[in-house]
């Protein structure tokens, strides 16, 4: 059959049986009344099986019942099986005319057909007149057989009859189109979750596909520590350290401190710091042990929801082992190399002096020659001291007085500024407290002021000033001297850098001042900024701590 009983089906059992048993199962209701009635008609109104009327209705409703089973419904086209229920109105007509007056009230059975008209989803107007005249025909036999004396009653009954299946028809009618309607509703919402789901899925891939291919791992992590999101190279770190699956950041796991043999307590893995809210960067750890253990660098940001509570935490791995063995390659050699060269270089400087201190003896320019001597010598056991600060530089910091720091550097820049013809002044608070290391910072001090002083071969003015907040704490070294350009100011922080105009002004350094400046300030976790223009000078700020290391260090 090209088209189903009922538009949009009472269910999906019903939906998938064949045209045959639907036809037998709209038909069935009808027929077990009617069979039941048969049944007990011997008993309980024996003279009803002399009236042909009615034996012929009960063998009407049996052969009707026998078609739903025999006629290939499936193959016959416009719906054929709606011939069905009209036929019973005809059954039922001859029953119940056949049983009057004993059974009028057999008439009822008509709601049977009715129903199945109206929930056929034939067209309205045609349901509805059958709906009315199928039950008026059931009735109008008994008026007419009252013909001429017909009361008020007949009338009544034959016309309020086939109103209330009408009424009745109605209703389903309704009742079908508004389920319709729903379930219409229903449908384009289903349509909709699915087309819904099958983008969240696509996106899904995407997502899955980009994290994969990204060169870090990545975790994304709830309350209870359970994944929400992890790629390939996050899964293969938690192989490495043995971890549970189901419960990071808890259980035995394979995660080292920096000396790559002490375990992390589970509440300094990077995990279990994420879930407790912490933000941090460049976290070091050591993954796995024997020849296949990684150094992993890790990073975590919190989730937070609109209303501020915290819902979970995204970390990010990265391998660094190479990187790290090569720094750790790079320090040896220069540890080394200073070491071999610190020890001549003390020899020749000991005996230039030596040599030096019977100078009165040495023809002139050999004096001269020798001084050169001692000041390369020199120069190059500064540098030597540069390379090994580089390779071993720890910082203890503590509740620090810069103020006292400044007051100490500018004593000891006085003289090499009279010299140069350079002014210093300071405008800083005292005290002025921060989270820093009182040698390192000296050095930082010493250093900029040293340089401010280098670079201003004309004189020129240098100011000290500091600014603060609740957080951090600002120290400005400005001077008045050559300056350079903006790209050179992006590259002054490099180790070994040096501007054009400095070589070309035979200004002395090796570029290693700044660059060790910086380290130190940025293992304080604070920075340092320059900015500058060619002939207009340059200031460098530094930015410490004020109370104690910042959450993200």
């Amino acid at each position: 059959m090209a088209e189903p009983l009922f538009h949009r089906g009472p269910g999906r059992i019903f939906r998938r049986l064949g045209p045959r048993a639907q036809v037998v199962l709209c038909q069935l209701p009808l027929t077990v009344v009617v069979a039941v009635i048969a049944l007990i008609t011997p008993s309980a109104w024996p003279s009803l099986l002399g009236s042909p009327w009615y034996g012929a209705g009960v063998a009407l409703h049996g052969l009707l019942f026998l078609a739903c089973f025999l006629v290939p419904w499936e193959r016959l086209p416009h719906r054929p099986y709606l011939l069905v229920p009209v036929l019973d109105f005809l059954a039922i007509g001859l029953m119940r005319n056949g049983a009057a007056p004993l059974l009028p009230g057999l008439a009822v059975l008509a709601v049977f057909p009715v129903i199945w008209l109206s929930a056929s989803g034939m067209l309205a107007r045609t349901s509805l007149v059958l709906s009315f005249l199928g039950p008026f025909f059931i009735m109008a036999p008994t008026a007419i057989g009252h013909l001429p004396a017909v009361t008020a009653s007949d009338l009544t009954t034959v016309v309020l009859f086939p109103v209330m299946m009408l009424a009745v028809s109605l209703a389903i009618r309704f009742a079908s189109v508004n389920l319709r309607l729903q379930q219409r509703e229903l449908a384009e919402k289903d349509r909709e979750l699915r087309d819904l789901l099958a983008a969240s899925r696509e996106r899904e891939k995407l997502l899955e596909t980009v994290l994969d291919a990204t060169d870090v791992g990545i975790a994304a992590v709830d309350r209870s520590g359970h994944f929400l999101v992890s790629n390939s190279r996050q899964r293969n770190f938690r192989r490495a350290t043995g971890a549970d699956d189901a419960i990071p950041g808890q259980g035995h796991q394979l995660i080292f401190g920096q000396d790559r043999r002490t375990l992390l307590p589970p509440d300094r893995r990077p995990i279990s710091r994420a879930m407790a809210g912490e933000s941090f960067a460049d976290y070091l750890v050591w993954a796995g042990e024997g020849p296949d253990q990684r150094a992993v660098s890790t990073a975590a940001r919190p989730l937070v929801s609109e209303d501020g509570r915290l819902t979970g935490a995204v970390v990010v791995y990265t391998d660094v082992t190479g990187w790290v063995e090569s720094l750790a390659a790079n320090q040896d050699l220069i540890s080394n190399v200073s070491h071999e060269f610190k020890n001549p270089l003390n020899s020749i400087i000991g005996n230039v002096d030596l040599v030096l201190e019977e100078a009165d003896s040495l023809p002139p320019h050999l004096a001269q020659r020798l001084l050169v001597v001692q000041r390369n010598a020199e120069r190059l056991l500064e540098l030597v001291a540069d390379l090994t600060a580089t390779t071993a530089l720890n910082v203890h910091p503590k509740r620090t007085d810069l103020a006292s720091l400044v007051e100490t550097s500018l004593s000891s820049a006085l003289a090499s500024a009279q010299r140069s013809h350079v002014e210093i002044a300071a405008d800083v608070p005292s005290p002025l407290w921060a989270y820093a290391d009182p040698l390192r910072i000296g050095q930082v001090l010493d250093n900029l002021v040293s340089n401010a002083i280098k670079y201003s071969p004309d004189g020129g003015r240098i100011s000290i000033s500091a600014t603060t907040d609740p957080e951090w704490v600002r120290l400005s070294v400005s001077d008045t001297g050559m300056g350079i350009s903006d790209d050179d100011a992006a590259k002054v922080f490099n180790r070994f850098f040096r501007t054009e105009s400095a070589q070309k002004a035979a200004i002395p350094g090796a570029g290693l001042g700044l660059s060790i400046t910086r380290m130190i300030v940025e293992r304080h976790g604070g920075s340092i900024m320059c900015e500058s223009g060619e002939g207009q000078g340059s200031t460098f700020t530094v930015t410490l701590p004020a109370e104690g290391p910042p959450p993200s260090f």
